[in-house]
């Protein structure tokens, strides 16, 4: 799990589909830095793992959303008891980002 919810993005994004179902373009504001790049590939590795499923409208004009499945939805206590722990225990503290002086 840890392997899965540890790659930069995915937790982001499985929190927000946790709200509902969503666009790709919709996703992709969404969770802000994301390339639409690696916002396909995060999505094609949890639909291959059963976590959401992607649902295409025949329009016009086409439209493909994604929503999580059963499994994936199942994920959103585990998530809630993250960021409570992290509001907890990491208050008052900065997650490291890009290096400005570089």
């Amino acid at each position: 799990m840890f392997a899965l919810l540890g790659k930069r993005w995915t937790g982001l994004l499985i929190a927000a589909l946790l709200k509902g179902p969503g666009f790709f373009s919709e996703l992709h504001r969404a969770v802000p830095g994301i390339s639409e790049r690696m916002l396909a590939d995060r999505l094609a590795e949890l639909s291959a793992l059963g976590l959401l499923v992607r649902i295409v409208d025949d329009g016009p004009p086409v439209r493909v959303s994604y929503r999580l499945t059963d499994a994936g939805r199942a994920l959103g206590p585990a998530m809630a008891e993250l960021s409570q722990w992290a509001r907890s225990h990491l208050a008052g503290t900065r997650a490291p980002g890009p290096r400005r002086d570089a």
